[in-house]
């Protein structure tokens, strides 16, 4: 079969959708095995070379509320997310499993649950082992089976482990902030338990912001330099990098292009997977001075817009390279923001990485960054745990499509392994869903996802099903009564209506339990 007959068979397929009444992940397997069983063996290779290259944003902290086509009161700008939201597919009840870092994080890299992993809660402390397993199946991983190049810049925020001088664990392990931070750190051996052991061929980020390690692949290259934190008891020697914090967006971007233009330059037989994972909007607010007061959402405001700029530039660059034609852009954000409200003349500096610091003060002019949601990162409310997801992939999904249908960040790899033709192995991925269908626009009779739980940052669960919201009281296993909301009515989660439906109540509220307790092992 020719290329151009083997593309126009493809097409067809995709416009007919017939893998969408097929059951998860074996759709797209379907048409690459039928695919491949009408070409001539040395024409094999069309089927691979036409997937799609993939570039997943990843932003940190940022509202649903904080991007203008979610929010048309916000006053943040994003000119470039929207744009990309024109571009394709955007879906307004995307959640985060949890509305802190490291576990939605884990959500999207492996399709599970965080609370089926050892850290059953909170993020993860500095130099804390890989919260993912060894045995799991990660999201790069995944892609790297299905022959693509697989590279992260950022922040990964899932566990490394460093090596030591004295075979101790490093000084300020389990710890946020130590004034000794470092200090018996071996910068000449190499890392492991990190991103490159987890499915990544080339990364450059750090793990742990409060580490403050910069590393390339598996070896320390730098740090980063901001008040919160100290590396001033480490000895690295000679020749580490010392990166601002406001610096650490623009070089990851840089680093981002320069990868673009080699991959461009060296005509590679195999797809790209870009991990472009910035630190930002989280705080310390570290915002380049030629964005400062470019907003009327005050120093937040301005890094949101910063943000929006940076990624833009990576854009640009897809476009400039001819890559963007084929080119899947997903974008989304680890959970909600931390602030309730952000105005003109508000002191960024002044708020701490803590749920008792929120200012809880609403000019009435403010932005809000969680609009129309209530709740901040931290909370188990829709504005900590959800999330604005675009997915954009030229001349394939529909422009400017809005979707209600309701997805999480665990179902990223199961829809992704649909897409580029890889069988996901019995027992991975078991809290993830194939919903590519609904990335094509579809409202068809084929699986989907009919509910979700949610967490807060500690022991706070929820259970998002249709319209309905239920939220565990006190401990789990949870008891009557709980908290119950119609989300298509309140939105805002200001009306508990559990006494008036005591048995839907209740029957949510008992999913709720099956689930965890089939997770973690019983009650």
């Amino acid at each position: 079969m020719r290329r151009e007959d083997a593309n126009r068979m493809r097409k067809k397929l995709l416009n007919q959708r017939l893998f969408t009444k097929m059951p998860r992940f074996s759709g797209y397997l379907v048409l690459v095995t039928f695919l491949l069983a009408s070409c001539k063996p040395q024409d094999k290779e069309i089927v691979k070379n036409d997937l799609p290259n993939i570039l997943f944003i990843f932003a940190d902290d940022l509202g649903y509320g904080d991007l203008e086509v979610y929010n048309a009161n916000s006053k943040t700008l994003t000119p470039n997310l929207n744009q990309l939201a024109k571009e394709g597919v955007r879906f307004t009840e995307a959640y985060c499993p949890v509305s802190v870092c490291s576990p939605s994080r884990y959500a999207l890299m492996t399709g599970e649950y965080p609370w089926r992993s050892w850290k059953k809660s909170g993020v993860m402390r500095n130099y804390e082992p890989s919260m993912i397993a060894e045995e799991t199946l990660t999201l790069p991983q995944m892609l790297t089976n299905a022959g693509y190049q697989t590279v992260g810049f950022g922040k990964w925020h899932l566990g490394t482990t460093f090596p030591t001088t004295d075979g101790e664990v490093p000084v300020g392990y389990g710890k946020f902030h130590d004034e000794q931070n470092g200090a018996n750190i071996d910068f000449n051996q190499p890392l492991s338990d990190g991103p490159m052991d987890r499915g990544f061929q080339h990364w450059f980020g750090f793990s742990c912001a409060s580490e403050c390690w910069l590393f390339e692949d598996k070896k320390i290259v730098g740090a980063i330099q901001h008040d919160l934190y100290t590396t001033e008891a480490a000895s690295p020697g000679e020749g580490l990098m010392e990166l601002p914090l406001e610096d650490f967006l623009p070089s990851i971007t840089k680093k981002s292009i320069n990868y673009l233009q080699k991959f461009k330059s060296e005509a590679s037989d195999k797809p790209f997977f870009l991990y472009y994972s910035p630190y930002v909007p989280h705080i310390p607010l570290a915002v380049s001075n030629e964005f400062i007061g470019k907003t009327e959402a005050g120093p937040y405001g301005d890094y949101v817009f910063e943000l929006d700029h940076y990624i833009g530039e990576l854009l640009q660059a897809l476009d400039k390279l001819g890559l963007r034609e084929n080119t899947l852009i997903i974008f989304a954000s680890d959970n909600g923001s931390q602030f309730i409200a952000t105005h003109a003349g508000q002191e960024g500096e002044a708020h701490s990485n803590s749920p008792s610091e929120v200012n809880k003060e609403i000019n009435p002019d403010a932005h809000r960054p969680n609009y129309p949601y209530r709740g901040t990162k931290w909370s188990v409310y829709e504005g900590g745990v959800r999330t604005p997801l675009i997915a954009s992939w030229k001349g394939n999904f529909p422009e400017g499509h809005v979707s209600d249908q309701l997805i999480a960040l665990n179902d990223v790899l199961p829809t992704l392994a649909t897409l580029v033709g890889e069988k996901i192995p019995e027992g991975a991925s078991r809290d993830g869903y194939n919903l590519l269908p609904f990335f094509y626009g579809d409202r068809v009779d084929t699986e989907k996802r009919e509910s979700v739980v949610v967490r807060g940052s500690g022991e706070s669960y929820a259970l998002r099903a249709g319209k309905w919201k239920v939220v565990g009281r006190g401990d789990y296993p949870f008891t009557s009564p709980g908290k119950l909301y119609d989300l298509a009515e309140d939105p805002g989660e200001t009306k508990n209506i559990y006494a008036e439906n005591p048995e839907l109540a209740d029957k949510l509220l008992n999913q709720l339990n099956e689930h965890l307790a089939s997770a973690m092992g019983g009650f």
